[in-house]
């Protein structure tokens, strides 16, 4: 095994969008472990929208990405060495091991390492349907959305990570599905594959009217929840479509990871409609983990969830990909294989 790890740093904070500039690559030595440690390999490494914010030195829900060390992400991989009486060499596991091909890892350190079983599905299953994503997209419409018979849920980002999982799981209990995506292509496999009763090119619609139109057109009755994951029109014209009561979960506001302001445009509608609207992480809902993993799992080991994955390779490709998920040129989970 080599004993040279190579991992990105974030070294400058973007200023609007992030650029190529912000990231370097660097060569470390893989040190020694102590006891209690174990020493991961990793395969896959997972990009996702909320890595931006962390980028910037401001306020929020978490910790700044200190500058001139390993950028924080999600990897699954495998056991290469181990001081820990739970974990043995060859077990695949996930963790946060962030953008580099080894990482270090506490054995007894609670949540940090997680074994995983692929009998039923492939190893990157579990840094999207089957991971944390989709833990998200779980959370989000049970928890928040709580939908009931005859209902109508509509959804952002529909074809990504989370909203594909939150459609198709709307779907599983008998609810309405309508997806929000960017391009014909991905409209087709929202509702050709994924089963949605519809999907709305936001693409094709220039702003929050025209978006309402559309979403109007195929909502007779209006709609009764709300998954939100990118903010600005879409979730304007969600705001103006949503029935008196109507629920709202907001777990991204891509549109505005730049620094863009992402104001709404009718405000007033929160009140009139009475509308209960809620931000979550859900990293502080570890509750819910446990659910969710066995019923995202069940589904996929017998096909019934479905997800897409765009895959870059090498871990020099990770800044690449990385800015291109913030523009929407992923197609579902954005990841980055290693070995």
């Amino acid at each position: 095994m080599t004993s040279l790890n190579r991992q990105f740093h974030l070294v400058s904070r973007p200023k609007g969008e992030a650029t190529a500039a912000n990231f370097q690559l660097l060569e470390a030595p893989v040190p020694s472990l102590a006891a209690g440690q174990v020493l991961v390999r990793h395969h896959f490494l997972s990009l996702d929208p909320y890595m931006r914010g962390r980028m910037d030195d401001a306020r929020s829900y978490a910790p700044p990405q200190p500058l001139n060390q390993v950028i924080i992400g999600g990897t699954a991989g495998e056991v290469v060495e181990s001081r820990h009486p739970s974990f043995a060499t060859g077990d695949l596991v996930v963790d946060m091991g962030g953008w580099q091909q080894f990482s270090i890892v506490e054995g007894g350190a609670k949540g940090a390492l997680r074994k995983v079983d692929t009998t039923h599905f492939p190893l990157p299953a579990y840094l999207g349907a089957v991971g944390m994503p989709g833990v998200t997209a779980w959370h989000g419409l049970t928890k928040i959305c709580q939908p009931k018979p005859g209902d109508t849920i509509a959804m952002s980002a529909a074809s990504g990570a989370v909203g594909s999982v939150v459609g198709q799981l709307a779907k599983a209990r008998g609810y309405c599905a309508l997806g929000f995506a960017g391009g014909a292509d991905k409209c087709r496999y929202v509702t050709d594959e994924l089963g949605f009763d519809a999907c709305i090119d936001y693409k094709a619609r220039g702003d929050s009217k025209s978006l309402y139109q559309a979403l109007a057109a195929v909502t007779p009755n209006g709609i009764d929840g709300h998954f939100e994951n990118v903010g600005g029109p879409i979730l304007d014209a969600a705001l103006a479509r949503i029935n008196d009561f109507g629920r709202i979960a907001v777990c991204g506001m891509i549109s505005g990871y730049n620094g863009e302001p992402i104001p709404m445009t009718h405000p007033a509608l929160i009140l009139r409609s009475r509308l209960r609207i809620e931000g979550f992480l859900v990293s502080e809902h570890m509750e819910s983990w446990p659910d969710a993993l066995t019923e995202l799992g069940g589904m996929a080991a017998t096909g019934r969830l479905k997800y897409r994955e765009s895959i870059a390779f090498g871990l020099e490709a990770a800044p690449e990909a990385f800015l291109g998920l913030l523009k929407g040129r992923n197609f579902g989970k954005q990841l980055v294989k290693l070995v």
